[in-house]
């Protein structure tokens, strides 16, 4: 089967360059998660404090700036 010019599917994990990283941020970099705070760092009063977030249908918590939080439901 020729492939050039063709369409193809594939899994962002599988990509060989860029880094399967860089392809995120660029495709997914400006959407909005929403998440729960588990544990924060520095009670989370400091600028430099981190919240530790649950986001569903992630296996593992996110570690966000919380002066980068921008919203608390």
């Amino acid at each position: 089967m020729e492939l050039k010019d063709r369409w193809v599917n594939f899994r962002i994990r599988d990509v060989y360059l860029p880094d399967p990283q860089v392809v995120l941020v660029e495709l997914f970099g400006s959407d909005l998660l929403q998440g729960q705070v588990v544990d924060l760092s520095d009670s989370g009063r400091t600028r430099e404090a981190f919240a530790v977030v649950k986001v569903d249908g992630l296996s593992q918590p996110l570690v966000v700036p919380v002066d980068r939080i921008l919203g608390v439901v």
